[in-house]
């Protein structure tokens, strides 16, 4: 029990301490999951506001399986809710990332970056990350971005499909 404690707090330490922007040192986002030490696989998809009434949260997967799903505005879930899937649920989904072509998408689909294509205002934006087997890759992707590839969009839905992210949100 204390090891896993020392663990935790190590964690702990780690989320808290900052990182430079564009630093890609091939680690997990720091806080972004419930991990095990030396846990080796993290999904993570965060959806910002738009304007209007777009569901506002985080959620994180474990290669262990461990989710977690912290609401912050028009969620029906408010704050923190974990839950467990099968780690066989996150390798799939990891292999159907890497199917779908998510390690060759653009890092970012944001206003003013070639990717983005013709604009619309008032979008949310959609940040993932996926860490395994040694790769991290982040991907900002801006709704407004009429050049995005539809594939993105899909496979974003399909973390939250695996998060199991409908019964925290109310869609």
């Amino acid at each position: 029990m204390t090891s896993r404690l020392s663990g935790l707090l190590l964690l702990a330490a780690v989320a808290c301490a900052p990182r430079p922007a564009g630093e890609g040192n091939g680690t997990p986002e720091p806080g972004a999951a419930i991990a095990e030490p030396g846990d080796s696989t993290l999904v993570t998809l965060e959806r910002t506001p738009c304007f209007g009434s777009c569901p506002v949260y985080t959620v994180s997967i474990s290669g262990a399986g461990a989710v977690r799903f912290v609401g912050t505005r028009f969620t029906t879930q408010l704050g923190e809710a974990v839950a467990e899937i099968p780690p066989e649920r996150v390798d799939s989904l990891v292999e159907e990332l890497r199917g779908g072509g998510y390690f060759e998408f653009a890092d970012a689909y944001v206003v003013d970056t070639p990717a983005c294509g013709r604009y619309a205002t008032d979008s949310p934006t959609v940040i993932t990350s996926v860490f395994a087997d040694g790769v991290r890759k982040e991907i900002r992707h801006d709704y407004g971005c009429g050049s995005a590839p539809a594939a993105l969009a899909g496979l974003e839905r399909r973390i939250d499909e695996v998060a199991g992210t409908g019964r925290w949100t109310g869609r």
